[in-house]
């Protein structure tokens, strides 16, 4: 039977959120209910909001949860009910060609709950990036369910389901920042101070911040970041090769998702170095490069999808680290709220006066 909970709709583009009822079903096979304990306001839902990822309102928005299982479906075997566990957006298939290849972070046919939740006029919902988290409870696939240590807060676990993994991922596992490595992230949000607390985890030398905003930059000073560079001053390209010895960064970072800073990424790494994007464009954007550049100064160009992250393997790895006073998730929290507060959560949001709000169920 269906429960009635309370959860934050996006009903049309660029119309305020607003707290309705929804019904959540029973999981069917392979699906699973969670309570959610805590969501994280993550700058995609913001672009749902406004229409920037589909027109397929009503949206229950919400994707960066933690929280515990209540009940699963038939065939489900890898959590049960009471298990604490992360969400992820990204279920791996098991079976598509990369998978079977051994590269299930690149996974071609990840997958979502097949039942809708609804509102109680029958209203069919599209949950945020499959998951729709701000909601006292939510129906998933049991695969976006990662088990983790119950010791954690909440409000600090469900992080890693989007943008501090993406941040960490891009510079660990898709940068392969290493010991002794010079990095330069370029936009010092919560993703790129992310990419700037993964860089230092993996013993970077020497993490240079970029970004226009001093508040940020002070704010990348904790993360990990030796060097800060505000590009609203100066030239970034040439501040990166200054404090480089003139050679430029080994990984640089874009984290900002613009044609301008990925041209900055570009001609601020070494030769043979690597850039990473992780930051999201919007569709119009194009790019143009001297095909003679990209060809002379070799290395690589990779884009960073979730950080090319394997829930099953990354969150339960940054977890412990968290506990054991490694890795401080609890940095990227500015303040914890409640549902009836995200509207002007994405307001403090655009003016870049948060690093992460949360909402705390």
């Amino acid at each position: 039977m269906a429960q009635e909970v309370r959860g934050v709709i996006a009903p049309g583009k660029d119309e305020p959120v607003r707290i309705e009822t929804v019904l959540v079903p029973d999981p069917g096979p392979g699906e699973a209910v969670v309570r959610v304990q805590a969501c994280g306001v993550c700058h995609t839902d913001l672009h749902y909001k406004q229409g920037g990822i589909n027109d397929d309102f009503p949206f229950l928005l919400g994707h960066e949860a933690a929280g515990e299982v209540e009940a699963v479906g038939d065939g489900v075997t890898d959590v049960e009910p009471g298990d604490f566990v992360i969400l992820n957006w990204r279920a791996v298939c098991g079976t598509c060609r990369a998978c079977l290849r051994g590269r299930p972070w690149y996974c071609f046919d990840t997958h979502n709950a097949k039942q809708k939740m609804t509102l109680t006029d029958g209203t069919e919902l599209s949950p945020a990036l499959g998951i729709g988290a701000f909601a006292e409870k939510t129906l998933v696939a049991a695969g976006q369910c990662t088990k983790v240590d119950p010791a954690v807060a909440p409000q600090v676990a469900g992080l890693l389901g989007c943008g501090v993994m993406a941040g960490i991922g891009a510079a660990i596992n898709t940068g392969n920042v290493g010991r002794g490595d010079t990095v330069a992230v370029i936009g010092c949000g919560g993703v790129g101070d992310a990419a700037i607390a993964g860089s230092h985890l993996a013993g970077a030398a020497r993490i240079i911040a970029v970004d226009i905003d001093d508040r940020k930059l002070e704010t990348a000073r904790t993360m990990g970041a030796t060097h800060t560079v505000n590009s609203r001053e100066t030239d970034p390209v040439e501040a990166i090769r200054e404090l480089t010895g003139g050679f430029g960064a080994d990984v640089v970072i874009e984290a900002v998702g613009r044609p301008e800073t990925y041209k900055q990424a570009f001609y601020a790494r070494d030769l043979a170095g690597t850039v990473v994007l992780v930051g999201v464009p919007t569709p119009e954007m194009k790019l143009e490069l001297p095909l003679l550049d990209v060809f002379g100064r070799g290395g690589a160009l990779k884009s960073s999808w979730y950080g090319d992250c394997l829930p099953s393997r990354d969150f339960p790895m940054l977890i412990d680290l968290h506990l054991q006073g490694r890795l401080d998730l609890g940095a990227f929290v500015t303040e914890t709220i409640q549902l009836d507060e995200v509207e002007k959560a994405f307001e403090r949001m655009h003016h870049g006066d948060v690093l992460r709000s949360v909402v705390v169920l």
